[in-house]
């Protein structure tokens, strides 16, 4: 099952069937399972993947805490990769592992890279994805600041309700950063709300 396009939007206005094709053509083909990771924090970031099935989830650790959250999610149908980090090696800064059983087409960032370097027009598909990328982060980042918990929830769910179906309550309360627990309540008071909002119209 895959998301509505909205949940990562790097992805509108992009062209991304070169690299889809790429991957499909030259890529390793990659069955992993449940919880077995594609990017370790702390590693040199390496891969580049296209998800063909399943879904993956970026985590960061707390140690002050001693807890890990949920950044992001990859779903069929998308790219999975600790980007920029993984075209040079750079130290990854999250962990990326499988949601579920997924099967994915990788390739290494350097060869991305190399793919980049080719010719200008694959250099602005570079800028391009960046420039996306940090839109989306830099607007996630402010919907903390500016939407209550309630509020980001009600907009996920608007954008992507296949979401609710497809993850945990506990990476979705993660990704929102709220506890579970607050999570469940939320659920509970939107569905008695609806419920009321029914028998009025009804």
């Amino acid at each position: 099952m895959t998301p509505n396009k909205q949940f990562n939007t790097y992805k509108e206005g992009l062209d991304l069937e070169f690299l889809r094709e790429y991957c499909m053509e030259h890529g390793e083909r990659r069955v992993m399972e449940r919880g077995e990771t594609l990017e370790e924090a702390g590693e040199p970031a390496q891969w580049v993947a296209f998800v063909e099935h399943g879904c993956f989830k970026y985590m960061v650790h707390n140690d002050e805490e001693g807890k890990d959250y949920c950044t992001g999610f990859a779903f069929e149908g998308e790219f999975v990769a600790d980007f920029p980090y993984c075209l040079d090696g750079d130290v990854s800064e999250v962990s990326i592992e499988a949601d579920m059983p997924c099967e994915v087409r990788v390739i290494s960032g350097r060869e991305l890279q190399e793919l980049f370097d080719s010719d200008p027009k694959m250099m602005l598909h570079n800028v391009r994805i960046l420039k996306n990328l940090f839109k989306m982060v830099y607007g996630r980042d402010l919907d903390h600041y500016r939407y209550t918990a309630r509020s980001r929830y009600r907009r996920l769910i608007d954008r992507c309700p296949q979401v609710v179906q497809m993850l945990s309550l506990k990476d979705i309360a993660s990704f929102l950063n709220i506890t579970p627990s607050y999570l469940s309540t939320l659920r509970k008071e939107m569905t008695y709300e609806a419920k009321a909002e029914d028998k009025k119209s009804s």
